[in-house]
């Protein structure tokens, strides 16, 4: 993903340079620690839920620019866990989309 990157299509470059790394596995790539962490899922799970938790004291304390940073974070790790459970960014906007 590069700068150029229109801000509506973020969120599809990042699922698909995570399932890049999902696929290549390149070593020094944080993602593809994830993946192959000893921990397994657990690890990604994990590292989801302190994203959870970051996010929600963001909140709290009225950090604005603090909750953006981590919702990012939380994000990025969700995608991680959906591409773990081969579910696509497309399967996400069903399931939201289904909800209206």
């Amino acid at each position: 993903m590069d700068a150029d990157t229109p801000t509506d299509e973020v969120l599809d470059e990042l699922f698909s340079t995570i399932e890049s790394r999902k696929a290549e596995l390149p070593e020094g790539s944080y993602t593809t620690t994830l993946f192959t962490h000893e921990k397994g899922e657990n690890y990604a799970l994990e590292k989801l839920g302190e994203e959870v938790t970051e996010t929600i004291l963001a909140a709290k304390d009225d950090d604005r620019e603090e909750l953006l940073y981590e919702s990012a974070d939380l994000v990025y790790h969700l995608l991680v866990v959906l591409a773990m459970n081969d579910a696509s960014l497309d399967d996400l906007r069903e399931e939201l989309k289904s909800r209206f």
